[in-house]
């Protein structure tokens, strides 16, 4: 196997290890909510360092990958791709750790309501993100154009969840508190969805060469299913 083989190798174990353990921070910071288990919220802020440490490490190999073999074509797009994609990975895990520390607040309080859509919400965002590194690995644009028509769902039911708690506030002033921890969450779990469409608009243009971004996915989807 050549060096350049190998060490593009390990920059993909690396990138996914550092999606699971972002995705495993969704999932824990949504249990740490509706459990009301502060415990599982600290693991998650501490988990943090492990997030920026993967981030720095795959952005060290993909620097010496550049400066060392010169990568060309496919190698290339997926070097630069990635250096991109961490970024986006990086700002899942902030988000992650911004939800764990609300949560903590929020368990001081009584629950304003079941959480039914929240925990949706987190499960549909963190298999966004990991269909978009999966498209990414198998250079597939059609796993891409899913999941950023996916963020359709996300948007909405943000919108829904916000609609919901902006009645209790005016049902009951004493519960505003609690509701703008649960909008917070909600906008938060709404920016990892954007995240993860990121990476799959990346994906689209490595697969198909075209940018995609600030474009119609309709219009798209038919192109990119020829």
């Amino acid at each position: 196997m050549k060096p350049l083989d190998s060490l593009i190798n390990e920059i993909k174990a690396l990138l996914a290890e550092m999606t699971d353990k972002v995705t495993g921070m969704i999932s824990d910071v949504i249990e740490s909510l509706v459990e009301r288990e502060n415990e599982i919220a600290e693991n998650v802020i501490k988990m943090d360092e492990d997030i920026d440490q993967l981030d720095n490490r795959i952005e060290e190999l993909c620097f010496n990958a550049l400066a060392l073999y010169e990568p060309k074509a496919i190698d290339l797009r997926f070097i630069v791709t990635t250096l991109r994609i961490i970024v986006d990975l990086e700002r899942i895990g902030d988000y992650c750790v911004d939800i764990a520390e609300e949560v903590i607040k929020l368990n001081q309080i009584p629950p304003i309501k079941p959480y039914i859509d929240l925990p949706k919400m987190a499960n549909y965002s963190s298999e966004m993100v990991k269909e978009a590194i999966n498209g990414f690995f198998a250079k597939d644009h059609k796993v891409a154009l899913k999941v950023i028509k996916d963020d359709d769902f996300i948007d909405n039911l943000n919108n829904q969840i916000l609609r919901e708690l902006l009645t209790y506030i005016v049902e009951d002033f004493r519960k505003t508190k609690g509701c703008l921890s649960l909008i917070f969450i909600s906008k938060n779990l709404e920016r990892i969805a954007d995240h993860a469409t990121n990476i799959a608009e990346m994906v689209y243009f490595i697969s198909k060469g075209e940018n995609i971004r600030h474009k119609n996915y309709n219009e798209i989807g038919e192109n990119g299913n020829e």
